[in-house]
């Protein structure tokens, strides 16, 4: 019996690779840049399985050129660019790897909170460029962590990981989700479930770990800057559209907040130039889960559930379980 066929929109790292290659006939997509769309189309066409990133768009015409297609395993525990409906029609099995990120993310969350409030770029740029004259009272001035409020919008296992992080910091930590945690986590964490628009009015910092839904969307818009602090940063390792970025450039250019810091955009790669400019603004390019061995564990996963289907099994981490008959 022949070997099922996979295509893997990237290179992956020799463990997952070699596991693939035991039981497939695996094929790369080996070029510097994401594939193009033409690419993906043909790629796809004789394949049993795509092993995909967050950079592929993989609706019903991808789905309508891969006639074999059984899987479609996304290396990334979000899935806004899988059509999970269309996959379903289609009886593909789709797949992503939540889970492992969640401490890394968590971890780069609090990178780039502290990053921002401690103006630790600023300070790195002036500290190369030969220009620094020494210690000064108040050169680079930040704003302290230590004992601030933290606002956690959205509480699922990275916002729980955030708020676990601050105790060490001795914050008040504040929560709103669309589902309260059980009483036992919340004093654990020692974290409090109010409305948004209270976490918006009373935190210093306010982080968002919410995935890409239709609500929310434009999660955080003019009306919701409005109602921050004016010494208030924003923190995104999410998904770049919860923010409206018109509205958060217009708040930081008008300083209704006082700075945000950002590993996701609205529309990736793109970064608006205002934000580029903002000396106020800490960049990073969507690199939140990006450890050697989270994102070895990730590509782990994604060829474990392709796998399993393969063994006629149901796949670990299964987001259409009515795709099949298990």
């Amino acid at each position: 019996m022949s070997k099922p066929r996979v295509w893997a929109t990237h290179a992956l790292f020799p463990g997952p690779r070699k596991l693939l290659e035991q039981q497939c006939e695996a094929e790369y997509w080996e070029g510097e840049l994401r594939p193009p769309r033409a690419e993906v189309l043909r790629r796809v066409a004789d394949k049993d399985a795509l092993i995909c990133l967050l950079t592929e768009r993989i609706d019903d015409e991808v789905l309508a050129a891969a006639p074999r297609l059984r899987i479609v395993a996304n290396v990334a525990v979000g899935y806004d660019n899988i059509d999970v409906a269309a996959c379903t029609r289609r009886r593909v099995a789709a797949t992503n790897t939540p889970g492992v990120l969640d401490e890394t993310t968590a971890d780069f969350a609090w990178t780039l909170l502290l990053a921002v409030a401690r103006r630790l770029l600023e300070g790195d740029a002036l500290a190369r460029s030969g220009q620094w004259k020494g210690w000064n009272l108040d050169q680079l001035c930040g704003a302290d962590v230590w004992g601030k409020t933290l606002g956690l919008i959205g509480f699922g296992r990275i916002g729980r990981a955030v708020a676990r992080r601050a105790q060490g910091f001795g914050m008040r930590v504040l929560y709103s989700d669309a589902i309260r945690a059980p009483e036992e986590i919340e004093r654990a964490l020692g974290a409090t479930y109010v409305a948004l628009e209270t976490l918006l009015a009373e935190a210093d910092f306010v982080s968002l770990h919410v995935p890409l839904l239709p609500e929310t969307r434009h999660l955080i818009s003019a009306a919701q800057f409005a109602r921050m602090k004016p010494t208030a940063f924003l923190i995104n390792t999410s998904r770049g559209p919860v923010v409206d970025e018109a509205a958060l450039i217009a708040a930081l250019t008008e300083g209704r907040i006082a700075g945000a810091a950002l590993d996701v955009y609205e529309h990736e790669p793109e970064i608006p130039p205002a934000l580029r400019q903002m000396r106020n603004v800490v960049l990073a390019p969507h690199i939140a889960s990006a450890s050697l061995e989270t994102r070895t564990r990730m590509a782990q996963m994604a060829v474990e559930n392709v796998l399993a289907l393969f063994r006629g099994e149901k796949p670990p981490h299964l987001l259409n379980p009515e795709a099949l008959a298990f």
